[in-house]
């Protein structure tokens, strides 16, 4: 019987994309067994701490690389965003699932939409990117960081502790409770992190046997997409400390891509869009990225980062 190990952070979430990946590639044959391993990452053990000051993206995937690396794991299960563009040596992207709703929520006490929240609610996030979404859409409100998993974060909405919660979307869908969800936030208000609702599998480079298992998994288009954003995200240099959003979608044979570099206040935003064949997603990142780069992001990066 073949048998593949999967590492996974323990989060409620992590765990439901884990075994939703568990339960796909045992469907593939009878006779593969495939076991999670649970580990815990640097995010998981600091959660008083706000994430930019972890060091952004790798605090939730740097031990579970670790083990994949020393071969105590075949293959790791993470939601894209969380995974840096640039991964270790020795590791590669082998699937990314098919994307559920990329867009973010708001869970809210008493059911009001973002626009709606009265004049001194106290929003809650953990991402720069969303705090300054929900700055630049609603002037008279108060964002606050915070940290916690999904089921924490809600409880604090329904504790009192803040008037809402922004999250991403899929995760509540994945989760089972998106009839808590008060709103589903418009695009035109707040674009999604790059790679926000995507599922990733990492692998080793040169584990013929686990890409051939993996691979069977991977959705093209989703993948072409990721690709775009990912290419966006490090041709600007960021990660989770710099407020950066992407979305690329399909539409025929094209890729079509929104791009958002955005001060943390809110106060200065710049936005880019443009398309180009679905065969090519790389060209299109970082085509937008150099765009944006054309049209003053750098000056709002450092900004951001100083």
């Amino acid at each position: 019987m073949a048998q593949l190990i999967i590492g996974t952070r323990g989060s409620a979430l992590a765990l439901a994309q884990s075994k939703m990946v568990k339960a796909r590639l045992e469907a593939l044959a009878p006779d593969l067994r495939v076991d999670l391993q649970i580990i815990k990452t640097t995010g998981d053990k600091m959660t008083e701490s706000p994430l930019a000051n972890l060091g952004g993206k790798g605090v939730f995937t740097k031990e579970i690389e670790e083990a994949l690396l020393d071969r105590r794991v075949d293959l790791a299960v993470h939601s894209l965003k969380d995974l840096p563009t640039q991964l270790p040596p020795g590791l590669t992207v082998g699937a990314v699932l098919e994307r559920e709703d990329p867009r973010d929520c708001l869970v809210s006490r008493f059911g009001e939409q973002l626009l709606e929240l009265p004049s001194g609610s106290v929003v809650g996030t953990s991402s720069l990117r969303r705090q300054a979404q929900i700055r630049a859409a609603k002037k008279n409100i108060r964002v606050q960081d915070t940290r916690g998993n999904l089921d924490t974060r809600l409880k604090k909405v329904a504790e009192g502790e803040f008037t809402a919660v922004v999250v991403a979307y899929a995760g509540v869908r994945r989760l089972g409770r998106a009839d808590e969800v008060s709103e589903v936030i418009p695009l035109e208000i707040m674009l999604p992190a790059p790679g926000q609702g995507f599922i990733a599998i990492e692998i080793r480079e040169g584990d013929d046997a686990t890409a051939a298992w993996v691979k069977r998994l991977n959705h093209e288009i989703s993948f072409r997409s990721a690709t775009a954003e990912r290419a966006f995200l490090a041709g600007l240099g960021g990660g989770c400390r710099v407020p950066i959003a992407a979305h690329a979608r399909a539409d025929g044979n094209r890729l079509v891509m929104d791009g958002l570099v955005i001060s943390v206040d809110g106060q200065r935003l710049l936005r880019v869009k443009d398309q180009g064949p679905l065969t090519d997603p790389l060209r299109l990142g970082n085509l937008l990225a150099a765009r944006a780069l054309e049209k003053g992001a750098a000056n709002i990066l450092k900004e951001t980062v100083s």
